[in-house]
């Protein structure tokens, strides 16, 4: 309750990840015996994601995991899927970079890498009532998309059923929490986001690979900043702490207005559409165009514009008015130099 990073008024159990992964142990076989989806794939994923799953609930219930250890687990995931589910980078769509990506252990390496930060990033934006939550639904709902229209059963299926057991733990932790994802759900449904993307662009050569990045590009980018800032801009480690992310400071800045409980909560509550827009500039144009390398690569720069200049202006007090959407001054809060923030 006393970390920087709380932002609610009363404890809250972080075992929303359990109820996902229940969820997902559940639908699965029984998709595949009345929906014909692949069995011995679709349980294989899950057996992929146990290792980043573990770590981050035994984290939620002992807060004993450190950053490293989880960090391990979550590419221990990744190798696991590129062994047991062929789930592997060949490609970036870069003429310069592709052919350096033919040697199997640097396709892997790349792979894991990948894989374990977003794994990473989705823990990151998890910082208020319904932002992971949401955010993960979209990018589940335009995975989803993609696979039908690549004729992909296993993806679109997990994701389908990403998005109904998210769906349901979004009405206990939206607008007021009832539960939280806590560590092992954020793990969880970052690793099958970006297994289910690895699986796409090495299956199906028509999708560009650019899509990966795009759909996701809200919390890698919100994930890159943050080493930026930490490692660039205050010379500290890349893993030291930090409470000033995006969702943090239009929390603090933008929707800041009285602090007793019940405001506290609809403050909390506020704070997540504004990143779940902001994540529809990447998610919408790559659910169209998630063929067309040229419309992802500007919308990735549309997107790294956009965000940047939204940070700034919030961290310069000259946030504009019609983000505020009310009359009420935007309430300088100071941000703090030191914070426990373990994301």
């Amino acid at each position: 309750m006393n970390g920087v990073q709380k932002n609610h008024s009363h404890p809250v159990p972080r075992i929303g990840g359990i109820a996902l992964m229940v969820a997902a142990c559940v639908t699965f076989p029984i998709a595949a015996i009345f929906g014909g989806n692949p069995r011995d794939e679709s349980l294989l994923l899950l057996l992929c994601a146990a290792p980043a799953f573990g770590s981050g609930v035994i984290e939620d219930l002992t807060k004993r995991v450190s950053v490293r250890a989880r960090l391990l687990s979550a590419m221990l995931a990744a190798l696991l899927g590129a062994f047991l589910l062929n789930g592997v980078v060949g490609r970036v769509d870069l003429p310069l970079v592709d052919p350096i990506l033919s040697v199997a252990p640097i396709a892997i390496g790349l792979t894991v890498l990948a894989v374990a930060g977003l794994t990473n990033a989705v823990n990151i934006i998890d910082g208020f009532n319904g932002l992971a939550a949401v955010v993960s639904i979209l990018i589940f709902g335009s995975i989803g998309y993609v696979a039908h229209e690549v004729g992909d059963l296993l993806v679109m299926s997990t994701a389908l059923t990403m998005i109904g057991a998210i769906g349901g733990f979004a009405i206990w932790n939206y607008p007021a929490a009832s539960i939280f994802l806590g560590d092992g759900g954020a793990y969880f449904i970052g690793f099958t986001i970006a297994e289910l993307l690895v699986l796409l662009v090495a299956r199906h050569p028509t999708v560009c690979a650019w899509y990966a990045m795009v759909v996701a590009i809200y919390p890698l980018f919100e994930t890159l900043f943050s080493i930026y800032r930490r490692r660039i801009v205050r010379g500290r480690p890349v893993g030291a702490p930090d409470g000033i992310h995006l969702h943090t400071l239009i929390f603090k800045r933008i929707v800041r207005k009285g602090s007793d409980p019940r405001q506290r909560q609809r403050r909390n509550a506020r704070t997540s559409p504004y990143l779940w827009v902001l994540s529809m500039i990447g998610i919408v144009p790559a659910s169209l165009f998630w063929h067309n390398p040229v419309v992802l690569a500007v919308t990735a720069a549309v997107f790294v514009v956009a965000y940047v200049w939204l940070y700034t202006a919030i961290v310069r007090f000259k946030t504009p008015r019609w983000l505020v959407g009310s009359r009420q001054a935007v309430v300088p809060a100071a941000v703090p130099e030191q914070t426990t923030h373990h994301k």
